[in-house]
């Protein structure tokens, strides 16, 4: 055992099997993107704080209409598939139930809600719209009306959209890993459209770049936010000011505890870590909620509930064409950019905890739970600030809100001592030093299973090098953009996520192919028996041996009777079918006996003229996107496309050793906490990670 430890350390840290184990044409391709943007952003960065405003609002112009669209159409795609057909297909083998009970699989879904973006906003962004709504709404800010428009588009950011951009990415890979048997990395979503040999070759090495650069950034936002805010609340409590140097520290000491981790494998403890923080989170929550206006944040829910839902389609496709006042590009597109940018890190975590559960319930589950969660999250925080800011107004900062203080200004004007106000701002900003952490060690980890192909075992070298990259691209972010910072931030989120949303629009198509193919060449189960003198007939063996079932009488022409004995090849009943075996087990059964159909589409479909014989057009039928693929690897062994080559070698009667496997779960990235087994291993080594948690 303890050779078997050391074997396993040394080849997390033998620099030679390291870069023989990694995607070099990724890896290098992504490092040298990453350097390159973080030289622009440096250079960019000393013509004046104006300048990201200035690269904000051009990339806003160019690509919002872009990012409204098909945000948009990526919600009409997952409430197509989990209502159509293709809901029924099971995300894993036919024969395997959910891996986690619902009520666990809810919770573990909104820790994945939970992070950063909504400890950051949570009190900013409704306070935000109702102070200054867009001019495209046409509503006056500070008015009843405001107040209303102000949450609507708080819940729409954070609502179906955002999470219709993570059943993309999660739903894609939980196909394509747990049915397909594909590696765990996002290139294998566009083999459907693209095929086999390019995916593994420079396409499929293209597009985990361009993830691997979109989640980094994306991660990184979440770091420089997290990090503002922990600077605002050391301020706020008079504790230190924000300064280039107090960015470095909290940075690189977080980073610092991230890297830990990472190094020293210590992943029960960071995984309970990762649980007391959404105790936390809850126990802030629910101090805010029964420390203030509690009756009147209960009415409010209700109401911001309808309002969201009526508001919809009005804020959907609104791109505000005739408006300049920026709002779009600080608000709705920004988030589009982020989230797109951190879809390959939270749906590698929504997959893993999806396993065995039907696209039906995957689709429900992901945008319900979680935009319920967040309508809650933002009625307590949202409407608290915005109550109060009509009661006493003093919620505002130099007559604007500032999102950095906003959270510790509501707290200390809840009626409770002094010292209660203390402790609350203490814990806020320890759920975001713990978001921190978990997003960074997490982030780290995706992020090199993306750099390796799918490789969940991937070296501590790697991930403490992704580690460290996220830190440095967070802090010189904020140093550059100085009081632009958070601007810096939104820019990069946005422009990164760019050619990632592309690969995105590309995966609906590609995995349509393959649901519709799946949804199709499905078999649907039938009860059939005899009935009637068709099955008496076929009983008793005195039915035409040509057409049982089918009996020409003397009043009927021969050339009918033929006919009509053609045309019982199509039967509603199978008692009269030209199919022996059929026949027979139909006949003779005691029972109902149990079929297997699969549809036909109807142009394949034949009928000759004069006969009325039907025959079927093997050239029309659909072909399988993803057939006759095979991969000698952990996750194909244990998927059903794995499990379909088994049984097919078995009835063809070869040797199916070295394609058997096992039934287990195969190894991917564990980041909900209790997603992944205990086994008291280090998770490092299995592909194991603390949390998805951060946004």
């Amino acid at each position: 055992m303890a050779g078997n430890g050391s074997e396993r350390t040394l080849s997390h840290w033998n620099v030679v099997k390291v870069w023989k184990g990694i995607n070099k044409p990724v890896f290098l391709t992504a490092s040298l993107l990453i350097f390159g943007l973080l030289v622009f952003a440096l250079i960019y960065g000393r013509s004046g704080g104006e300048a990201f405003d200035d690269l904000l609002g051009q990339i806003a112009n160019g690509v919002g209409w872009w990012y409204v669209l098909i945000v948009t159409l990526f919600v009409v795609f997952a409430l197509y598939c989990g209502i159509s057909r293709i809901g029924s297909i099971r995300l894993g083998r036919d024969d395997e139930g959910p891996e986690f009970s619902l009520l666990s699989w809810f919770t573990m879904l909104f820790s994945a809600g939970m992070g950063i973006g909504l400890v950051f906003y949570g009190v900013a962004e409704p306070l935000s719209h109702y102070i200054t709504p867009p001019e495209a709404g046409g509503i006056e800010g500070g008015t009843d009306a405001a107040v209303g428009q102000a949450m609507d588009l708080t819940v729409f950011h954070w609502g179906l959209h955002a999470w219709a951009i993570y059943v993309v990415v999660g739903l894609g890979l939980a196909y394509m890993t747990f049915r397909k048997g594909r590696p765990l990395s996002i290139r294998w979503l566009l083999e459907p459209v693209f095929g086999r040999r390019l995916i593994e070759g420079w396409l499929g090495h293209l597009i985990d770049t361009v993830a691997i650069v979109g989640t980094l950034f994306g991660v990184a936002t979440s770091l420089g936010f997290g990090a503002e805010q922990i600077m605002a609340g050391l301020g706020y409590l008079g504790w230190a000011e924000r300064s280039n140097w107090l960015i470095l520290v909290l940075i690189g000491g977080i980073t610092g505890i991230a890297v830990f981790s990472v190094v020293s494998g210590v992943y029960k403890g960071l995984k309970w870590l990762s649980n007391i923080n959404m105790l936390m989170a809850a126990a802030l929550m629910l101090f805010v909620l029964f420390a203030g206006a509690t009756l009147f944040l209960m009415q409010s829910w209700v109401q911001n509930l309808g309002g969201y839902v009526s508001s919809l389609p009005d804020i959907m496709l609104r791109t505000a064409p005739l408006t300049d006042d920026g709002w779009a590009a600080g608000w709705t597109i920004f988030y589009w950019g982020w989230w797109i940018s951190w879809a390959p890190f939270v749906g590698m975590f929504v997959a893993r905890i999806s396993r065995g559960r039907t696209i039906r319930e995957f689709v429900a589950g992901v945008l319900i739970a979680p935009t319920l969660v967040g309508t809650i999250w933002f009625t307590v925080f949202g409407d608290s600030g915005i109550l109060r800011q009509r009661q006493e107004g003093d919620m505002l900062v130099d007559g604007e809100v500032d999102a950095n203080t906003s959270l510790f200004q509501l707290l200390g004007t809840l009626p409770v001592a002094g010292f209660v106000v203390t402790v609350t701002s203490v814990v806020a900003m320890l759920v975001i030093v713990f978001f921190f952490v978990t997003s960074s060690d997490s982030g780290s980890l995706v992020i090199d299973v993306l750099a390796t192909g799918g490789d969940v075992e991937t070296p501590r070298l790697t991930r403490l090098y992704w580690a460290l990259l996220q830190g440095v691209a967070a802090a010189l972010l904020l140093l550059v953009g100085g009081d632009s910072a958070l601007t810096a931030l939104q820019t990069f989120s946005i422009a990164t996520a760019i050619p990632f949303s592309v690969v995105m629009v590309i995966a609906c198509v590609a995995l349509l192919r393959a649901f519709h193919y799946e949804a199709n060449a499905m078999p649907r189960y039938v009860s059939v028996r005899p009935v009637g003198e068709a099955a008496e007939l076929a009983a008793s063996g005195m039915a035409d041996a040509a057409s049982p079932g089918a009996v020409a009488t003397s009043s009927e022409p021969a050339a009918s009777a033929a006919a009509r004995r053609r045309r019982w090849n199509v039967s509603a009943t199978f008692a009269g079918l030209d199919y022996p075996p059929v026949r027979e087990a139909v006949a003779a059964a005691p029972e109902p006996v149990a079929l297997a159909v699969t549809d036909i589409p109807t142009h394949a479909i034949q009928v000759d003229p004069e006969t009325g014989a039907v025959s079927v057009d093997e050239e029309k039928t659909l072909t399988d996107p993803l057939g006759g693929e095979v991969f000698d690897t952990p996750e194909f062994d244990a998927s059903a496309e794995g499990q379909a080559h088994r049984v097919d070698q078995l009835n063809n009667g070869g040797d199916c050793d070295a394609a058997a496997g096992t039934a287990d779960d195969p190894v991917v990235p564990d980041a909900g906490g209790e997603a992944g087994p205990d086994d008291g291993q280090d998770p490092h080594d299995r592909g194991g990670t603390p949390g998805a948690q951060g946004r």
